[in-house]
């Protein structure tokens, strides 16, 4: 059976389901106190722009030239 979506929408959803079980699977995600301030800070920090990322996400796949 064939699927209409690409390798990387597959890999994705994939990888997505993935992370939603394990975490729902867990009932309480703890962070040591010693750490709350360093998880705070990274948490409020803006979004870095990784170069390498976009350029993924504008290229197209090698398999579709």
């Amino acid at each position: 059976m064939q699927s209409r979506t690409s390798l990387s929408d597959f890999v994705r959803r994939r990888a997505v389901d993935a992370a939603v079980i394990e975490f729902a699977e867990r009932r309480t995600i703890a962070i040591p106190a010693k750490d709350w301030e360093a998880f705070e800070a990274w948490a409020a920090r803006p979004a870095k722009k990784i170069p390498a990322l976009a350029e993924l996400a504008v290229r197209k796949p090698t398999w579709r030239k």
